[in-house]
């Protein structure tokens, strides 16, 4: 039985915006995670990328509140150097595919940590993270 699972970006702004094509899946996923004690880690990087869509997409004020409530739900992961050299090298593996930094970070982060990633991103599959659903 896992303890935790590393959000991504998608399901954590999706959480948040009623428009997103994946707010309901998110919000129904959040319950069962919740409902089965599991908690929710979230790296700092995954944090201010989110963080930048809330502000960008839904405004400062709702932004604001946003980050504040994060602060209550989730274990908050800080990537150490280490971790930015090898995501650096995991985008490398694939010159062919747009994996973004954050996503780099999320896959070494759910390795080292031994947790899965809920994420919608195909690219967790390619990269052949343990995926949470």
């Amino acid at each position: 039985m896992i303890s935790a699972v590393l959000i991504d970006t998608g399901p954590l702004y999706a959480l948040s915006d009623p428009s997103d094509q994946y707010h309901r899946r998110s919000r129904e996923e959040m319950a069962r995670l919740e409902a089965e004690g599991i908690l929710v880690a979230v790296a700092y990087t995954t944090i201010a990328e989110a963080y930048t869509l809330v502000l960008r997409r839904l405004g400062s004020r709702y932004a604001h509140g946003w980050l504040a409530n994060l602060q209550d739900g989730a274990i908050p992961i800080s990537p150490d150097p280490d971790d930015y050299q090898k995501a650096v090298l995991r985008i490398q593996k694939y010159p062919d595919q747009t994996i973004t930094l954050f996503d780099a970070l999320t896959a070494v982060l759910s390795e080292k940590l031994d947790q899965p990633v809920w994420t919608y991103d195909h690219h967790f599959d390619l990269m052949g993270v343990t995926r949470w659903n």
